[in-house]
């Protein structure tokens, strides 16, 4: 029988479909997280995920079994010394898809695709929050112009 064996095309030849799961997958452990419709996620993450668990034995089998699907070699050389290790305690489940909500002109669903432990880039924002603030107070408070008639008033009294 051949239940649950099939792929979902996408709509493309097999040529275009390869050399599209490709990119995304590169882009993927580039950026540890792309945008794209939930059709082409949930496709990518197949292969994405498989590509992990090969990578998390570093072996120069393994390694030429990647590099076959992938041809970035910067992006290969970080699966296996900077994503995979990161995965060696989980099982599976390597990625996470978040729904984003359908895009406006063809109502496609868009999704999240990102690795499990991605975190975000949450000192950047605190940098420049802190940045902003310092700037803030390194403004002089504008000059009185009244300073010298107070102080004549004072000297008045006294």
């Amino acid at each position: 029988m051949k239940h649950r064996r099939g792929f979902n095309p996408l709509e493309r030849t097999s040529a275009h479909r390869k050399a599209l799961r490709r990119n995304m997958i590169t882009s993927l452990f580039n950026h540890e997280r792309i945008r794209t419709t939930k059709a082409k996620a949930l496709e990518v993450r197949r292969s994405a995920e498989r590509l992990i668990t090969r990578a998390k034995v570093d072996s120069v089998h393994n390694r030429r079994i990647v590099s076959s699907r992938l041809y970035n070699e910067g992006v290969v050389a970080k699966l296996f010394t900077d994503i995979a290790p990161r995965m060696k305690d989980r099982p599976g489940g390597y990625t996470r898809i978040i729904k984003l909500g359908e895009r406006s002109g063809d109502a496609a669903e868009l999704v999240i695709l990102e690795l499990v432990d991605y975190k975000l880039d949450t000192e950047g924002a605190d940098k420049k929050a802190k940045k902003s603030d310092k700037a803030g107070t390194n403004k002089k408070p504008p000059k009185d112009s009244g300073g010298k008639k107070e102080k004549a008033r004072v000297a008045e009294k006294a």
